[in-house]
């Protein structure tokens, strides 16, 4: 039987007779009142069970998590607290659950024990209101871009690059681990692998984006990416998502331009689009942060944070001001920092970053004209012959969020940054090929989605806002 969504029986504007509802139940009181939910929205229905009509065994058979489908009439409510209601008269149990095992009982769980369940920490209302906006937020980004005329590109997933230069990759082999075949020197003989060489799962889609970049004009990526670095903390991720857009003819002035618009688009439209959901993490936030210590709650709630970031130019910063901040700023001179700024050339972290945005300038940042050998090799070296025209995109609560550059276009230049390196042109022949025929300037950014998700939602670990985090020692589910 055809059923109708909770949320558009939430919305209706009149009582209607002979309405279906499926969902789960989230409580069932007094043998009467079954809260239901179907993930269409954050807000249960009460559905009233005329109990002394209904069979003992049924009733029995109403338990939190049970998949239930409920036939009768949307009346107005008698009660407090929602509009309308569900008269029921037909009940069906589609699928039981145990009252005593299922362990999304209806009362306040750790963070801790919701991850170790993460097969079914969706069905309670934080999670629930997390995955609407990030499926929200995903769609932003792919209209944001096509609107625009980009061409959606879909980048190899397992490559030979090592995009980043920083080898922190997951290898991809058919070898038998147990009995790998050995070449003359002793090393793996990768010859015989699936691919006939050493490939891994990629790091990012940049490399492979510029080439499409240097043919349609303006490109997207948006997919799955990996980093092998062995890191236990709240915002990093072994497999996350990345969206890499890369533009031909535009320059780091472009891509700042393009960054900003972009990201201000997606959080607004999430605003409009989820509204109902980013209200009840604002909320669960204000609870959250009430059993921290007065210095370290957020200066700002949720949806205000969000509006600072639509409501404010970003600030462009160069790196070279930012570090003479840094330098000068309370507590680098009281030794607050936990890494102490004392010379130009130092690689930012998070705690200064959030300096510069949350304490001096109090708006998002756009920091550029990084030192050239702290950024990446395929980053277009200036004039000074130590700087690149790299950006990174400050936010508050959470520092980078963006990093980006205009693209070493001058071949011999990008060829010269490769051997000092000792990244192997061969192995990126196809890269340079990009510079041989038809080289012009251009740029791109990566913004890594989840960071994105966690930004928008409040959420403060990033293994809660993606459905089944891949971390150090945990590849469950």
């Amino acid at each position: 039987m055809k059923h109708t969504k909770i949320k558009d029986l939430l919305c209706c504007t009149k009582p209607l007779t002979d309405v279906t509802a499926k969902g789960w139940v989230r409580t069932f009181r007094n043998n009467q009142f079954i809260a239901l939910n179907d993930g269409s929205c954050l807000n249960n229905i009460q559905c009233v069970v005329d109990f002394e009509n209904t069979p003992e065994e049924t009733l029995k058979r109403i338990t939190t998590g049970a998949a239930v489908s409920v036939f009768g009439d949307l009346v107005e409510s008698q009660g407090k607290g929602q509009k309308y209601e569900i008269q029921v008269k037909k009940i069906e149990i589609l699928g039981d659950s145990d009252a005593e095992k299922f362990p999304m009982q209806p009362k306040k769980h750790s963070l801790e024990f919701l991850r170790a369940n993460a097969h079914l920490r969706v069905r309670t209302n934080a999670f629930g209101a997390i995955m609407r906006v990030r499926s929200v937020l995903s769609y932003a980004v792919h209209k944001y871009f096509q609107d625009k005329g980009f061409v959606y590109v879909n980048t190899p997933v397992i490559t030979g690059a090592d995009a980043e230069g920083a080898g922190e990759m997951f290898q991809v082999t058919s070898l038998p681990l147990d009995n790998l075949p050995k070449n003359e020197t002793g090393g793996i003989d990768y010859k015989q692998d699936f691919f006939g060489r050493h490939t891994n799962l990629t790091v990012s889609g940049q490399l492979e984006g510029e080439t499409f970049a240097m043919a349609l004009g303006q490109i997207y990526t948006f997919g799955p990416t990996f980093r092998a670095e062995n890191s236990n903390t709240s915002r990093h991720l072994a497999e996350f998502w990345m969206i890499e857009p890369e533009v031909a003819f535009n320059d780091l002035d472009d891509n700042m331009d393009l960054a900003e618009d972009f990201i201000q688009y997606v959080i607004k439209y999430a605003m409009d689009n989820c509204a109902e959901d980013l209200q009840f993490l604002e909320q669960r936030l204000l609870e959250e942060e009430k059993s921290k210590p007065q210095a370290e709650r957020s200066e700002m709630a949720l949806l205000e944070k969000l509006k600072f970031v639509l409501e404010n130019n970003f600030k462009r910063v160069s790196y070279t001001e930012a570090i003479d901040i840094l330098k000068d700023s309370t507590p680098n001179k009281k030794k607050k920092f936990q890494f102490i700024i004392d010379e130009w050339g130092a690689d930012l972290q998070s705690e200064h970053e959030r300096f510069l945005v949350e304490k001096h300038f109090k708006c998002p940042v756009i920091l550029y004209d990084y030192p050239a050998n702290i950024k990446s090799f395929y980053m277009r070296l200036n004039e000074d012959q130590k700087t690149v025209r790299a950006m990174d995109i400050l936010f508050p609560g959470i520092g980078e969020i963006v990093g980006g550059s205009q693209r070493e276009e001058r071949y011999d230049v990008l060829v010269q940054k490769m051997r000092v390196l000792g990244i192997d042109e061969e192995e990126l022949w196809w890269y340079l090929d990009t510079r041989r025929f038809g080289t012009a300037v251009h740029s791109g950014f990566g913004l890594g989605f989840e960071r994105l998700v966690l930004f928008v939602t409040g959420m403060t670990n990033i293994r809660d806002v993606i459905p089944f985090p891949r971390t150090p020692m945990n590849a469950e589910f």
